[in-house]
């Protein structure tokens, strides 16, 4: 008697994801040596860091592949709740880690974690389990309050951290959410108001945020402050051309241009490998999004849906802004580049959701 044949689930996803996260290593090396070597006398200081995060998120991601994607219902609630704890935990003296003025971080001896990453999780589940549980209620104005009013805390602790490019993500990812379960157009533009209103509040109350729309604007009007960052991402794209300036050659890495290992890696891989190179390069980031949509749409159940459509959308969002803020489209902000710029938390959590996502097309009627 034959058996069925059993759905391996989407393996050219978990493929594509193990590529991204090596290239990301390989630029973050070229990215950082200089300035590794300079402050930590570890060329490899930041490589060695991504290598940890990398294997962490491989376990993470294998551990979420074979647990059955639906039993995260069960974890929801404490979830949610630790999450918030652990985003007020920033605050807490002793506890929180400063740096750069925010406090992002929580310390936990030679290693930190960012909350904030967490949160986007959470909201993803939070959000499944809800619209699981209540398909027909999401579509009245009362019944997406749940999300919405969950969604609030988080970016309101994000956002008091000061975190304005991840509040802005979660915002976005909060929105799409509602809009991918049934949520109606009036709802949502009823909401949209009130929302760029608070937006226009938080840049006029905070005098750096000013600064940096007006970095934006006229980079040229303060070349060496707040437009500095900014000048170095464009010179470093366009010196890269057509075909770049060759692998490990950029220029703008020799402490010219800040962060060059996280939020502004993709001026360097762009100097490196050219326009050319980076249509590859966004090729390859466009193929996860495009089978994680596929993912989604093939989902048995509307837990699976919003799980997988929201790990998609966040991976999406987070890819869009950073590509916009280092070709200066919209004002500077820091925001790693999924699977590619240097952060443990970021990395660990993107690859865990990438699990998930593989989980959900084992169990889809998708066929691969």
């Amino acid at each position: 008697m034959l058996k069925p044949k059993t759905n391996q689930g989407d393996v050219l996803l978990l493929i594509a994801v193990v590529l991204l996260s090596v290239i990301g290593t390989v630029f973050i090396y070229s990215a950082s040596n200089y300035s590794a070597y300079k402050t930590y006398g570890d060329s490899f200081y930041f490589v060695k860091k991504q290598v940890i995060g990398i294997l962490l998120g491989v376990v993470a991601m294998v551990l979420a592949s074979i647990f059955d994607y639906k039993k995260l219902k069960k974890f929801n609630l404490p979830f949610s709740i630790v999450t918030v704890v652990l985003l007020a935990l920033v605050f807490v003296p002793g506890i929180g880690v400063e740096n750069y003025g925010a406090k992002r971080w929580i310390g936990l001896g030679a290693f930190t974690i960012q909350p904030s990453e967490l949160a986007k999780f959470s909201l993803i589940l939070f959000s499944a389990c809800y619209v699981s549980k209540h398909p027909d209620k999401i579509k009245t104005f009362l019944g997406f309050l749940p999300i919405l009013f969950y969604g609030l805390i988080l970016c309101a602790l994000i956002i008091l951290e000061p975190n304005m490019s991840i509040t802005v993500c979660m915002a976005g990812l909060l929105f799409s959410i509602l809009f991918a379960s049934g949520v109606k157009i009036k709802h949502l533009v009823f909401l949209i108001l009130p929302a760029v209103i608070f937006a226009v509040i938080l840049i006029v109350s905070a005098p750096y945020r000013l600064q940096r729309l007006a970095a934006f604007l006229d980079p040229w009007a303060n070349p060496k402050g707040e437009g500095y960052q900014l000048l170095q991402s464009l010179y470093a794209l366009g010196s890269g051309g057509w075909f770049g300036v060759g692998l490990f050659n950029s220029r703008q890495k020799y402490a010219f241009l800040p962060f060059a290992e996280s939020d502004f890696i993709l001026s360097v891989i762009g100097e490196e490998i050219g326009f050319i190179g980076l249509v590859f390069f966004f090729l390859l980031l466009s193929f996860i999004i495009f089978r994680g949509i596929r993912i989604a749409s093939k989902s048995k159940d509307v837990f699976g849906f919003i799980l997988s459509i929201g790990i998609t959308l966040i991976f999406g969002i987070q890819v869009v802004v950073n590509a916009l803020v280092v070709t200066g489209s919209i004002p500077p902000t820091g925001l790693p580049l999924p699977l590619v710029s240097s952060g443990n938390t970021s990395i660990i959590i993107f690859m865990t959701e990438m699990g998930v996502l593989y989980n959900v097309s084992k169990q889809s009627s998708l066929t691969f």
